[in-house]
C-alpha cells in the first residue's frame, strides 16, 4: 500500500498525531486493502467513500538495486479519479489543524482537479494551515505546460510549498532556488521550502524574506528513493505542530527523508516517536 499522501498519513500517524485520509476507492480487494491498512497504521478511514462502478487505482515499481525506480501509474478512469466536490461535504473541520495536498490529484481527471481544488479553499477559508508537495508526476499529465499552469494555481491556496529543486525549475521557469521560492511567496505563499537534492540539504525563504539553509544527513548506502519527500514532509510538518522553528522542522524532515531512503518500500523506513530519538 503505497502513495504519496498515504505515505504522509503513515509517518505523522507514527509520529502520534491524529491523522485522518481523504480517498476514494473501488469496492474490490486493492479497496479493502487500503482501508485494512489505514486502520492498522492508526488512521482514521472515515473519510475513505467507496465506488460501485471503477476500481482503485494502483501502480508497480521496478525493483533497483539503487538510484530511482521506473513507476508505472494506472490510475485514469480508476475510483479516485472520479472524486467530486460532493464527496467532501461529509468533512468535519472541527479541530483540524492541518491539511496536506501533493501535485498528483490535480493530473486524474477534471473533476478530481475541481475537488482538490474544493478541498483547498475549504480548509482556507476555516483557518487551516495547508501544505503543498508539487510531487510532479509527468506520465499523468497531458503536457508540461498544463502541468505546471495547474500545479502552480493550486499552490497559491497553500501556505507552506515543498517542490524539489528541479520540480521548481519545471514549473517556475527559474533557475535558482531563491527566484523559486519568490515566485511562490509573489502569489501569496508564506513560506518555500526548497529540496536542493543529495547532499546539498534544504532551502527555505519566508514572505517576511527571512532564509535558512539547513544540512542534509549523510547516508551510506541508499536502498530506496521512493518516499524520501513524504518523510521529509512528515518531518516538517509533525515538528511545526509541535511549535518548534521553522529550521528545526526542516532539520526534522531531512532526518525522516534519510531514514526513508535506507529501507525499500514507500513507508517502511517512517520511524515512530521513540525511533526518531527527540
Amino acid at each position: 500500500v503505497c502513495g504519496a499522501e498515504l505515505n504522509y498519513a503513515v509517518g505523522m500517524a507514527r509520529l502520534g498525531n491524529n491523522v485522518s485520509y481523504i480517498s476514494k476507492v473501488g469496492i474490490d480487494p486493492f479497496g479493502r486493502c487500503i482501508v485494512n491498512f489505514l486502520k492498522e497504521n492508526n488512521i482514521h478511514e472515515q473519510y475513505v467513500w467507496t465506488d460501485d462502478d471503477h476500481m482503485t487505482g494502483f501502480q508497480m515499481k521496478e525493483k533497483v538495486v539503487e538510484g530511482d525506480p521506473f513507476v508505472a501509474n494506472i490510475r485514469k478512469h480508476t475510483a479516485f479519479s472520479h472524486f467530486q466536490p460532493a464527496d467532501l461535504a461529509g468533512i468535519d473541520w472541527a479541530g483540524v489543524d492541518h491539511l496536506h495536498v501533493t501535485g498528483i490529484p490535480l493530473a486524474l481527471s477534471e473533476s478530481c482537479r475541481e475537488t482538490i481544488y474544493t478541498l483547498m479553499m475549504r480548509a482556507h477559508g476555516k483557518g487551516v494551515r495547508i501544505s503543498f508537495d508539487p510531487n510532479l508526476r509527468p506520465m499523468l499529465w497531458k503536457s508540461q505546460e498544463i502541468m505546471a499552469r495547474v500545479i502552480n494555481d493550486a499552490a497559491q491556496y497553500a501556505d507552506i510549498v515543498m517542490p524539489g529543486l528541479n520540480e521548481g525549475r519545471i514549473l517556475t521557469g527559474m533557475d535558482n532556488e531563491r527566484d523559486i521560492a519568490g515566485y511562490y511567496l509573489q502569489r501569496g505563499v508564506q513560506t518555500v521550502v526548497i529540496k536542493m537534492g543529495g547532499s546539498h540539504g534544504t532551502y527555505i525563504r519566508t514572505a517576511d524574506d527571512q532564509e535558512y539553509r539547513v544540512p542534509s544527513y549523510h547516508v551510506d548506502h541508499i536502498v530506496d528513493t521512493v518516499g524520501a519527500g513524504d518523510g521529509f514532509a512528515v518531518g516538517v510538518i509533525s515538528a511545526l505542530l509541535e511549535g518548534k522553528p521553522l529550521p528545526q522542522a526542516v532539520k526534522r524532515g531531512n532526518k525522516i527523508g534519510s531514514l526513508a531512503i535506507q529501507v525499500q518500500g514507500d513507508s517502511e523506513g517512517l520511524p515512530t516517536r521513540e525511533a526518531l530519538g527527540e
